[in-house]
């Protein structure tokens, strides 16, 4: 598995952690890599991930509560809603990593952590996402 996989893998469960515990980010940060180290380039880069996540929060959850059409945001699995927040965040503020990474990397994820139905939903989601995105992008420039 390659480091960056990892990475969201983690980004994923600490995103998951904080969603459910509702803890301080810095100190639930904390106490997960106390508990579960990892490689300091595996480590770098999921912070990376929930940092924007976190960040971008409000923004990142506007998104996804226009572009999940026929479902309401608070319905939601909180697995699904961290999978889409890092993906999100990665097409949105993110220019360094292709689109299609991140949408493949976001339904391998909802696959393994989520219900069988959420790799259709994660897609169908961020598939709106990123027409939306591309959207935003031509009107700007």
């Amino acid at each position: 598995m390659g480091s960056r996989r990892k990475s969201r893998e983690l980004a994923v469960q600490i995103l998951y952690q904080l969603e459910l515990n509702k803890a301080d980010a810095e100190h639930g940060l904390e106490r997960f890599w106390e508990n579960f180290p990892h490689a300091d380039d595996v480590k770098e880069f999921a912070n990376r991930l929930v940092a924007g996540a976190l960040e971008h929060k409000k923004k990142i959850d506007r998104i996804i509560a226009k572009t999940s059409t026929n479902w309401a945001f608070n319905r939601i699995a909180p697995v699904d809603l961290g999978i889409l927040r890092m993906a999100v965040f990665e097409i949105c503020f993110c220019e360094d990593i292709p689109y299609k990474v991140t949408l493949n990397e976001a339904i391998e994820l909802a696959k393994k952590f989520g219900t069988e139905k959420s790799g259709a939903f994660i897609n169908g989601v961020l598939d709106n996402v990123l027409d939306e995105h591309a959207e935003k992008k031509k009107e700007a420039g």
